[in-house]
């Protein structure tokens, strides 16, 4: 015994109409009518049992559709059902009603159920499909069309929307997903299992949460990289719209903390000579990265709480509220659970940006990637200078040998790694890296790194051994103490700015307000040529190809 076929429909209120016009009525059967035609190829598609929605105002109509199967199909059995949606075009409301008559309709196991398509709304088509995609409706859609031009049949579809079934459907998605992993790696052909897994995860959490994300690590880890790419992704999958904006906390201090984050009014203190938009205002639709969050202040923690619950805040000096509706990734590469425990941190705005934790391992603990991130480097050199180099035979074994091997701290990470490839891809005799530049390169590192006693300790670095990253060791023995340790600070600020703009804003974040005419960017360049350096050389984010100025 063949099962049933049962179909739901809508009733089509200008479609299954036909006018009672003179002549018009007598000839019903020869327009085309949706519901009526579903019935109408019995030998093709028989129906057993046909399960009408319609408002109560149209009742009437539907009394005349139920009649006219009839004589076209006596043994289809019509039911009509009340359904009178309150706002066809409201795609919430005209959910929740499909939803609460499927919910009640009695389903019977061994029928074949359809649920046609061709009348109502497109509103009303779309939450079918979503009914289905939800296992609301166990059944498949069945589409019919009017007959084609010289033909009196009309024509009939059955959709099958198990997406499982289609195998070029589901690849897309996996390769959907692949390409969204692969965007975030920047191409990166990683072989570290755990980050793999990490990435994977993150790419899901991207598409389908607006909740903080918090991102721990290592200092050059790639926790700046990482949340820009995330940003990337949202903004591909039109996720958000607005801008994309950061800032090192550890920069923050005072009022230049309060005024970055949240604004400030015309002459909210001293030197506030004009308005200013804060960097939560500038992030409204679409996302702020605050990196080392855990050097924030107290005060400036409860401000940044409230605003990311209740997406406003008060600027300072103002008395009306802001709104920005914001999306947060946090970073810091403090233990920020030890830091609420001794009070430097609040517990709740912890708790609020620890929903999504990620912490990004150092270089040191992804020893497989490193042979991968070294031709990541070699590329983007390239892209930057305009030149193809690349490591002869023994030059890349021995280089390799030395970097996988545990005398290879990396204590700052991929900037560590970056720095290296530069120095040695600068020095390169027409784009070859031979033995004597690995020799040579192994022998720095070697001195960089003879004090730090594990990647941790990048920070702990001396402060000769810091500036040796930069300058030459018989320029650095002419460099007075107390200018050392203003330079430091000074790369420190230019290595967490996407551009000399922003790091000079911040270095010269008090005497830029008595001047009529700033011009940051230039005093910043002018202190560092006094070196030999440029911020370009500096920046991780100039390092990583993306850099502003």
């Amino acid at each position: 015994m063949n099962s049933k076929n049962i179909v739901l429909s809508i009733l089509g209120t200008t479609l299954d109409v036909v006018s009672k016009r003179r002549g018009k009525f007598e000839k019903r059967w020869e327009r085309w009518r949706p519901n009526v035609s579903i019935t109408q190829r019995a030998e093709v598609f028989p129906v057993d049992e046909l399960h009408l929605l319609s408002a109560g105002k149209d009742m009437a109509l539907a009394e005349e559709v139920s009649a006219d199967i009839n004589v076209v199909s006596p043994e289809t059995h019509v039911a009509i059902h009340d359904v009178s949606f309150t706002s066809p075009w409201e795609l919430e409301i005209t959910y929740l009603q499909l939803r609460d008559f499927l919910s009640d309709f009695r389903f019977d196991p061994s029928a074949n159920y359809f649920f046609h398509i061709t009348t109502g709304s497109h509103i009303q088509q779309i939450v079918i499909f979503l009914l289905h995609e939800s296992r609301l409706f166990p059944g498949k859609l069945l589409q019919t069309a009017p007959p084609k031009e010289g033909s009196t049949e009309p024509r009939h579809q059955i959709i099958d929307l198990d997406l499982s079934k289609y195998d070029a459907i589901a690849e897309r998605f996996r390769k959907d997903h692949l390409e969204g992993e692969d965007f975030l790696k920047s191409g990166i052909q990683t072989r570290n299992p755990a980050f793999n897994r990490m990435i994977q995860q993150i790419e899901l959490v991207a598409q389908r949460s607006i909740a903080p994300m918090l991102i721990t690590g290592p200092t050059g880890a790639g926790k700046s990289h990482i949340a820009r790419r995330i940003y990337e992704l949202k903004k591909k999958r039109n996720l958000v719209s607005g801008d994309f904006v950061e800032t090192n906390c550890a920069t923050l201090v005072g009022d230049n903390a309060m005024s970055t984050l949240f604004g400030h009014k015309k002459g909210a203190f001293t030197g506030a000579v004009d308005k200013r938009d804060g960097l939560l205002k500038r992030a409204d639709k679409g996302m702020v990265f605050l990196d080392e969050v855990g050097e924030l202040g107290l005060d400036e923690q409860a401000m940044l709480l409230r605003a990311i619950e209740d997406k406003c805040f008060l600027p300072m000096g103002a008395d009306l509220e802001e709104k920005s509706d914001f999306q947060l990734i946090a970073g810091a590469n403090k233990d920020l659970r030890k830091e609420v425990k001794e009070g430097r941190f609040r517990e709740d705005l912890f708790a609020r940006i620890n929903l999504w934790t990620y912490r990004l391992p150092g270089l040191a603990e992804r020893k497989q990637d490193v042979e991968p991130n070294i031709e990541y480097e070699l590329d983007r050199f390239e892209r930057n200078h305009g030149e193809r180099v690349a490591f002869n035979k023994e030059a890349r074994a021995r280089y390799l040998e030395f970097a996988l091997s545990p005398e290879a701290l990396w204590p700052a990470n991929f900037r560590d790694l970056n720095a290296s490839i530069v120095r040695m891809a600068t020095l390169a005799d027409k784009g070859r890296i031979k033995t004597d530049h690995v020799d040579e390169e192994l022998q720095r590192l070697r001195y960089l790194w003879s004090h730090a006693e594990s990647p941790a300790m990048a920070s702990s670095l001396s402060l000769d051994d810091f500036l040796a990253q930069y300058l030459d060791l018989e320029q650095l023995e002419h460099v007075d103490y107390i200018e050392k340790v203003q330079l430091k600070a000074v790369i420190e600020v230019c290595r967490n700015c996407r551009d000399g703009a922003e790091a000079g804003r911040t270095i010269y974040n008090a005497s830029r307000l008595r001047k009529k005419q700033t011009n940051d960017s230039h005093r910043l360049r002018q202190y560092l040529a006094k070196y030999g350096l440029h911020f370009d050389s500096i920046s991780q984010f100039s390092l990583n190809g993306n850099s502003a100025s």
